[in-house]
């Protein structure tokens, strides 16, 4: 049995009961191009019976590793997400989690909290971080030099800098 995947034949038995859940657990390929999770992933739930069937709440833990998007530096920080979600026998598409048998799987709960958290664009927040010179390529628009003047102004919207806001 996977270390995500918890027994909760108590809780289904016994309406409005509650179960905390403290661990820490690897999970294998959890990560994008830019950023990676790195092992382990610490849970902080409570499990709680509900009549539709059974409710995560807690926070889930890790800490990413990196490349600076703008200096190619390793960069690296730690993720705390909050999650509140339901596990029930007959699961809606995209909406909630299925409790299979007497056992949910939060393994896929973890992937969709965690993948959505991760930066798009890592940064680092050093003073020094500046994009890497190469050659012939324009870094940002900083680096561009306009010698053109601006295009005329089209007379369709000429009314609109009359407005006084």
């Amino acid at each position: 049995m996977s270390a995500l995947r918890i027994d909760v034949a108590d809780l289904l038995r016994h309406p409005g009961a509650r179960r905390p859940l403290h661990f820490e657990a690897a999970v294998a390929g959890l990560g994008t191009a830019v950023a990676r999770i790195q092992a382990p992933v610490q849970f902080e739930f409570v499990l709680e019976r509900v009549p539709d069937g059974i409710v995560a709440r807690g926070t889930v833990h890790a800490r990413w590793e990196g490349e600076c998007s703008t200096c190619l530096r390793d960069v690296a920080a730690d993720l705390a997400v909050g999650v509140a979600e339901l596990f029930e026998t007959g699961p809606v598409d995209g909406e909630t989690y299925p409790i299979d048998g007497h056992e949910i799987d939060l393994e896929q709960l973890v992937r969709d909290a965690l993948l959505l958290e991760l930066p798009l664009a890592p940064v680092c927040a050093r003073d020094d971080c500046a994009p890497v010179a190469v050659p012939g390529v324009l870094i940002g628009a900083r680096d561009l030099v306009t010698t053109e003047p601006d295009p005329p102004a089209d007379p369709r919207w000429a009314v609109l800098s009359e407005l006084e806001l």
